[in-house]
């Protein structure tokens, strides 16, 4: 027996002859309960039905993590490992499992499982890691109290665990701290209380609308708040609201803050953007987590200037501006899966389907009949699986961008799929699994101030800031002349 397996056994033992007050019958249930990982699934599914956005990423990490650290821990590790479960004499019967594990000891699943979820749940929020971690360490050192693992087998699964929550961000990456975030700021004028400032409210993007125009209310009494219904035109509500505001004010998601983008850009008008839709990427990308941020900075005159990307007839075509994106732009499968989404979602007698299930079971659909598509790209013949164009570099770069530091930088991050090379679609398909789409050769990725796009198939669908259109056959991509003058104010990281 080697000196680690001496001290390991030296410790375990002395745990076993322990009795510690009040633990005999916290930790065997503490154990119990995560078996299977009840424990931590339990606390993910209260943390995404309860929580904000920080907690739906925490337990989205935090589950995934989890998952890792299984596959990792049982099918590899403890497989190659072969070591046997200590012999529990010593150890008092109170404290023994009713179900004795029969699986070999290291390294220790529960305490993988356990170091997974709990570091992934910090890694988006500190408050609940902090909240997590104390249950996750008791956990850990159960398993030594109740004796199915030595002490080693519990330091092994902590380090698996920690190693499968950081390895989560290849897929799921971190957004910076709003610290980080670069915007440059400029003039607006200041409404006390909101005096000149009128908001739009979607109903349909925000549910509860109410509450979320009382809370607009709450905090700058003197703006006029205007509801939208079902039924009623949108556009028509901000062209009305733009006519006789000072500020356009939007409360829905990226939707809505398209079209009140648009309207304002058009009118020169000032932007308040009060986060009220499901994902709400561009509030998050411009540091605004919540209504007090906006009417702080509408109250104060604090605003910052951001880059509104254009969709337009390509020069000589005629025709009027095909709208705007402060978001992404995309052809191909992005486009299909939205409206797939959409159509599945409109024909279901579950019109309360939340975005998540639909695109998941669309996902399943696109994939298996999406086909590759034939464009022109700056002059280029191209077969594409898929063109993106994000209004401003997003990070990382891959299948799956999430974020932005600065929207000011005149600039398109576009990114193509290729489908030319052989296997493409099995190659997409790995390399998104992988996390290694970047350094594939289907994959590429360029920085230009416009984009011109020809000879799309007739009825081909686009997509921007999360809605889908008629692409025309020809186009431009490129940013408005005048940056966007959008309220702002500084805030701490929400973290």
């Amino acid at each position: 027996m080697g000196w680690v397996e001496r001290v390991d056994q030296r410790v375990f033992d002395r745990v076993a002859a322990a009795h510690p007050p009040g633990l005999q019958t916290v930790l065997p249930r503490l154990s119990l309960a995560a078996d299977h990982s009840r424990l931590w699934l339990g606390t993910a599914a209260a943390l995404a039905a309860l929580g904000n956005r920080p907690a739906r990423r925490a337990a989205l990490r935090g589950v995934g993590a989890l998952a890792l650290a299984s596959l990792a821990t049982n099918t590899v590790v403890k497989y190659v490992s072969r070591r046997e479960r200590p012999l529990i004499d010593a150890v008092p019967l109170a404290r023994r499992l009713h179900r004795q594990p029969k699986s070999t000891s290291f390294p220790s699943g529960h305490a993988a499982s356990a170091a997974a979820f709990a570091t992934g749940v910090a890694m988006e929020s500190r408050r609940h890691g902090l909240l997590v971690a104390p249950f996750a360490a008791a956990v850990a050192a159960s398993r030594v109290y109740v004796g199915v693992h030595y002490p080693a087998d519990v330091l092994a699964g902590c380090a698996i665990g920690v190693g499968a929550a950081l390895a989560t961000s290849r897929w799921l990456p971190r957004r910076p701290p709003v610290g980080q975030f670069t915007h440059r700021q400029v003039s607006a004028p200041a409404l006390p209380r909101g005096a000149g400032l009128c908001v739009v409210v979607n109903a349909e993007a925000a549910p509860g609308s109410a509450p979320a125009a009382d809370r607009i209310r709450a905090l700058l009494p003197e703006a006029e708040v205007v509801e939208h219904r079902a039924g009623e035109d949108l556009g028509a509500l901000f062209d009305a609201a733009a006519e006789r505001a000072a500020a356009l004010g939007v409360c829905g998601g990226d939707g809505s803050v398209n079209a009140a983008a648009a309207r304002s850009a058009e009118r020169g008008l000032p932007l308040a953007v009060f986060p009220g839709g499901t994902l709400n990427h561009f509030a998050l990308d411009t540091g605004l987590r919540g209504f007090e941020d906006t009417a702080e900075a509408v109250d104060g005159g604090q605003a910052v200037g951001v880059d509104l990307g254009r969709i337009r007839p390509a020069p000589g075509e005629g025709g009027e501006e095909a709208g705007c994106f402060l978001n992404t732009f995309s052809l191909g499968l992005y486009p299909e899966l939205v409206h797939a989404r959409e159509e599945l979602r409109r024909r279901s007698p579950l019109r309360t389907w939340s975005k998540w299930p639909s695109a998941a079971i669309s996902l399943v659909h696109v994939l298996r009949t999406a086909e590759p598509f034939e464009v022109r790209v700056n002059g280029r013949s191209r077969r594409l699986w898929l063109l993106f164009a994000g209004n401003g570099l997003y990070s990382p770069e891959g299948f799956a961008p999430s974020h932005r530091t600065q929207l000011d930088d005149g600039l398109l991050d576009v990114r193509t799929v290729t489908a030319d090379k052989p296997l493409a679609r099995t190659r997409l398909a790995l390399a998104a699994l992988t996390g290694t789409l970047p350094y594939s050769r289907i994959h590429d990725a360029v920085r230009l101030p416009r984009l011109r796009l020809a000879a799309l198939p007739q009825g081909s669908t686009l997509a921007f800031d999360g809605e889908t259109a008629t692409a025309p056959a020809e186009l431009l991509l490129d940013k408005h002349p005048a940056p966007l003058v959008l309220y702002r104010s500084a805030p701490e990281d929400p973290r």
